[in-house]
């Protein structure tokens, strides 16, 4: 009856108010309390349905949850950070941003292990036309390709691949050179095939043995070089390009090498490194005079050892930076270690190991733990000298991640077909330097996520 007169027509409404206010009064009430009894029963079905519905979801998983849990399985390289679980994740844009930027501020990028990684490299050497003959392993006949679908993964954090669109942008009108030994043009020469992947590099210059490059980027005006100064100090050197010598190496060891230091105010990023030149018969100069020797027998003068020279270039290379007016970016590189098994380069040793080491399966030899000792000592006591020089001087420690991969090297692959004619001929192997595409071209990754995330 209430719900009729409340539809009915206003005039009619008003008509009977008029006759008969009481009874109106006693329907206006009747019809209050039938609201408000209505709205309780209401409010209480809305408030056990957002219950249920909040429970609901506490117990089963967001979809997106459910997804990366799936990824997860399924891919060898996906893994979330060390402190979290999937249970725990928080997949909102921020707070992801956040949660990877607390991680890459305590995170070292140098302290990790070798994933697998199905995507492989980023070009071959059928798509990059820049590699050496004896880093282009796979052109030389090296049967497995294992050794290609790794990737570092640096401990509680992720390592974004190499971009090379982003990182041409970010040389755009800039100059960056590699100085050191044949390490470093092995170095330029992955960095060069990768970003070929987005624009060729003209060669514009190389010196009469090929060992000094440089390459222009003409559509972001980006210049690339390669400096060889493996000793990087000045260095009277008697070896021609098959190591052969036919006297000792004479090493000023207070003088650096003119030939990068000239050109060093036109670089705005420098990566520089070297080490096993210095494990060579030397003959030490200071101050014009020879002063001794590093394994000289019969030459009547002081026996030094190695590591006398090498802590003297490196700390007069360091100091170089340390007091140079010229802003630029520094990479300092430690040493590489080689992976030669029973026997040396020279005396029948090898390297035909397929996968990579894990953490504790392999220590490092007594002469690479010298020179990274020495490379860490002189770097701390230059960055130790204030915040306000010119320079940025940045470590690139790849020797411990560059141990673990046994399996990254030519070894007899270094030339081509080397068992060809003979299954078992003697073939000298190559155990420092890297395939290329291999394990260098994570070092890449490293550079890139330095520059990106200082």
């Amino acid at each position: 009856m209430v719900k009729k007169i409340m539809r009915s027509d206003p005039k009619q409404f008003s008509t009977m108010q008029n006759q008969n206010n009481f009874c109106v009064k006693i329907a206006v009430s009747f019809l209050c309390l039938g609201l408000a009894f209505r709205l309780l029963l209401s409010d209480s079905f809305s408030f056990s349905s957002s219950s249920s519905s909040s429970m609901v979801m506490e117990e089963t998983p967001p979809p997106m949850a459910e997804e990366k849990t799936e990824k997860k399985t399924e891919s060898p390289v996906f893994h979330l950070p060390l402190e979290a679980s999937s249970d725990s994740v928080d997949f909102s844009s921020n707070n992801n941003n956040k949660s990877q930027s607390s991680q890459n501020e305590k995170c070292d990028l140098f302290v990790g292990e070798w994933v697998a990684d199905k995507s492989g490299p980023m070009y071959t050497n059928e798509s990059c036309n820049l590699i050496e003959h004896h880093q282009n392993c796979m052109k030389n006949g090296r049967p497995d390709s294992g050794y290609l679908y790794w990737r570092w993964s640096p401990r509680g954090c992720e390592l974004p691949k190499f971009n090379p669109r982003k990182f041409l942008d970010f040389m755009r009108n800039k100059s960056f050179s590699f100085i050191g030994d044949s390490i470093s043009r092995n170095h330029v020469q992955s960095l060069l095939c990768i970003l070929s992947q987005v624009e060729s590099a003209v060669e514009i210059y190389h010196d009469k043995e090929y060992r000094s490059k440089i390459w222009k980027f003409p559509s972001h005006n980006f210049t690339l070089s390669v400096i060889w100064t493996p000793f990087l100090i000045k260095a009277t050197i008697f070896e021609d390009m098959d190591g052969v010598s036919s006297s000792e190496t004479q090493l000023h060891l207070d003088t650096l090498d003119t030939l990068w230091t000239k050109q060093y105010e036109t670089f705005d990023f420098v990566l520089i490194g070297g080490g096993k030149w210095f494990l060579k018969t030397a003959i030490y100069h200071e101050n014009n005079t020879i002063v001794g020797c590093h394994y000289c027998p019969g030459k009547n003068l002081t026996d030094f050892g190695f590591d006398y020279a090498y802590r003297k270039a490196i700390g007069l290379v360091l100091d170089f930076f340390v007091k140079s007016s010229h802003k630029a970016t520094i990479f300092f590189r430690t040493t590489t270690p080689d992976h030669f098994e029973n026997g040396e380069w020279f005396s029948g040793g090898y390297c035909n190991r397929t996968v990579p080491f894990k953490e504790g399966q392999i220590e490092m030899i007594d002469v690479d733990s010298t020179m990274r000792g020495i490379e860490l000592e002189e770097f701390a006591k230059a960055t130790s000298l204030g915040s306000d020089r010119a320079a940025k001087l940045k470590l690139l420690d790849t020797t411990f991640l560059s141990l673990l991969r046994p399996d990254g090297h030519p070894g007899p692959y270094r030339q081509y077909q080397p068992f060809a004619k003979d299954k078992n001929a003697n073939v000298q192997n190559d155990c420092l330097h890297w395939c290329l595409p291999g394990p260098i071209d994570s070092w890449n990754d490293i550079i890139m996520e330095m520059l990106v995330n200082p």
